[in-house]
């Protein structure tokens, strides 16, 4: 008789999920138990994550996601009652204006008014907005906008380094701080990391990021993120997302963030 051999484990939460082929059968296991026994091994995953995931509280699927994000604002996407959309929007033009990439890149970014982009949405918290606050008026400010820039631009590796150098003596190394610029100037290429909220939603659905995010600026983490951005646009192509501004809506409503709140008809 053959051995045991694992064809797919992840980590969700605390609890550790995998399929292992044995015998020519597929067994879908939770932390040693076995769940669900299937001809396959995605009809295993699929199985166990259907009836394991939902006992953990969070899980959903991605058609969860869809219809809680539907039940919040009926009208999708394009609807008159979606409000997540507009302000970045502003913000956005706001930048692209007043701070265009550009420029960034060339060192000469105004940084009053890359502070007044920060201000301009609730992104980030009062603390956050405090401290880059601080940054942008300090002889950095130029500094973290053309490594902001750099990152937008697809130096992302070298970008890091210089962004946590830049800002870890104002206790700034946040990911809210690091992606916001790069994802108001690109939201076809980047994305807004907002940890707790963007962690519940990948436990949601069952993404790889809610294990992979790390608090240190680790490019690991910013490619899990994109990653996640890349399947929600995917696999929720029927709301026909526009780009990743509507996407990291969606995970802030998906997300506990909305729990309790009426829906917008």
């Amino acid at each position: 008789m053959a051995s045991p051999r694992t064809i797919r484990k992840e980590k969700l939460g605390k609890t550790v999920f995998s399929v292992v082929e044995k015998d020519g059968l597929f067994f879908g296991l939770a932390d040693r138990a076995i769940v669900s026994e299937e001809a396959t091994a995605d009809m295993a995953w699929k199985s166990l994550m259907m009836s394991v995931g939902e006992t953990m509280g969070r899980y959903i699927g991605w058609e969860g996601a869809q219809k809680l994000f539907l039940h919040y604002y009926p009208g999708g996407f394009g609807g008159a009652a979606f409000s997540e959309r507009p302000y970045k929007l502003k913000a956005k033009e706001k930048l692209d204006t007043q701070v265009p990439l550009e420029a960034a890149l060339a060192g000469t970014g105004d940084p009053e008014a890359a502070l007044s982009v920060f201000r301009a949405t609730d992104m980030l918290y009062p603390i956050e907005k405090s401290r880059v606050q601080e940054v942008l008026r300090s002889p950095r400010a130029n500094d973290f906008i053309q490594a902001s820039a750099n990152f937008a631009s697809g130096d992302r590796k070298q970008s890091l380094r210089e962004l946590h150098r830049i800002l870890s003596p104002f206790e700034a190394n946040k990911w809210t701080i690091v992606t916001y610029l790069p994802f108001l100037w690109n939201p076809f290429k980047h994305m807004f990391l907002k940890p707790d909220a963007t962690k519940d939603f990948a436990e949601r659905v069952g993404h790889r990021f809610a294990n992979a995010y790390n608090t240190d600026l680790d490019l690991r983490t910013y490619d899990a993120l994109l990653d996640l951005a890349e399947m929600a646009t995917e696999r929720l192509s029927e709301l026909a997302p526009r780009d990743n501004i509507d996407i990291q809506s969606l995970i802030w409503v998906v997300s506990g963030a909305y729990n309790g709140e009426k829906p917008r008809i």
